[in-house]
């Protein structure tokens, strides 16, 4: 299907086609956000003259369709293996993430490790059977208040739950890739073994690159204190599972939990669902049997929710509006880095 539209009759400044038609209340939105002049071609059938693709794993086909195509626009934080190896060869079109969902990742990450602080799931689990157990003789309880907290990958998702857990009475300390500042907390990679014997509680917002790839392991838990809590929302290949299993199952670790895994189901992914959906173990470690480690199915983007959904179209047509008007587009990604 093809649905095209326009602001106004006036020659178009800028062409955008997006492969996958969005739903009625998404592209009604996209288009009232639009600056005039630019146009939107939508659906299967390629159109060949477009200056934008907003796509996370365009084909060779629709890339060579039009020979005036100069972005790429992944609707969403991270880049696909198949398309980091596919836009090698396009080396003319720059590629930017869009990190609308930084919000409820970050509240995603937050409910977590509240959850693991208060052991709220083992409790949970008991009383559902009517237990009431954890009440007169409490599970092991983490109090986070003048706690210090550890941000590893102090980007748009850490920037956002930075000042709650402030809020929530603790020390923050961030690092990431470029540009520290002590003075605010602020570090970069190469300090992360001076920190982490401070971090009570370690936050993961990396995505997966070859500099991040199995950067949490056995000695890295070791440096933790006694009894802290992880949480990764970043990429599950950041953290070494055995390690992972290892720290939480020993008790080094207080609690962890992750929304991003180690292998994720190739099934059909709208209903009705095949087996590959509803049982594909996400590690090959047994994280399943562990009391004290929380498992999310990568939930924190929260796909499909029409709040993220306006949140999404919304932040499409600002970048575009940018691009048109000549102006400069944060999150490029260098395919050398990896995102």
């Amino acid at each position: 299907m093809i649905d095209m539209f326009t602001n106004h009759t006036a020659k178009p400044t800028m062409k955008i086609y997006i492969p996958r038609t969005p739903d009625a209340d998404s592209l009604h939105l996209l288009r009232n956000h639009l600056d005039k002049g630019i146009t939107v071609t939508t659906g299967e059938d390629i159109p060949d003259d477009f200056h934008v693709i907003v796509a996370g794993r365009p084909s060779d086909e629709q890339l060579q369709a039009s020979s005036h195509l100069h972005t790429l626009l992944i609707p969403f934080a991270g880049l696909p293996a198949e398309t980091s190896e596919r836009m090698v060869n396009y080396p003319d079109v720059a590629i930017y993430n869009l990190h609308h969902n930084n919000i409820t990742t970050g509240q995603m990450a937050l409910a977590l490790l509240l959850a693991c602080a208060r052991q709220l799931i083992p409790a949970h689990n008991q009383f559902r059977q009517h237990d009431w157990s954890s009440r007169y003789l409490p599970l092991e309880q983490i109090m986070l208040y003048q706690k210090t907290a550890l941000i590893l990958g102090y980007g748009s998702i850490g920037q956002y739950i930075a000042p709650v857990l402030t809020a929530l009475g603790l020390d923050v300390i961030g690092i990431r890739r470029t540009q520290a500042d002590p003075d605010n907390g602020i570090y970069t990679l190469d300090s992360l073994h001076d920190l982490l014997p401070k971090a009570d509680v370690l936050m993961v917002t990396l995505p997966a690159t070859d500099e991040t790839t199995g950067l949490l392991g056995a000695h890295e838990f070791d440096l933790l204190p006694d009894k802290a809590i992880v949480v990764n929302v970043g990429r599950g290949a950041v953290i070494q599972q055995e390690a992972f299993y290892n720290a939480l199952k020993s008790g080094k670790l207080h609690a962890g939990a992750s929304d991003v895994w180690y292998d994720y189901p190739m099934g059909i992914q709208d209903p009705p669902f095949d087996e590959d959906i509803t049982n594909h173990p996400p590690a090959d470690m047994p994280f399943h049997e562990l009391d004290n480690m929380i498992m999310s199915p990568h939930r924190g983007g929260a796909f499909g929710n029409a709040d993220v959904e306006r949140m999404r179209y919304a932040r499409i047509a600002e970048l575009m509006n940018r691009l048109a008007r000549g102006e400069s587009l944060p999150n490029r990604v260098d395919l050398s880095q990896g995102y």
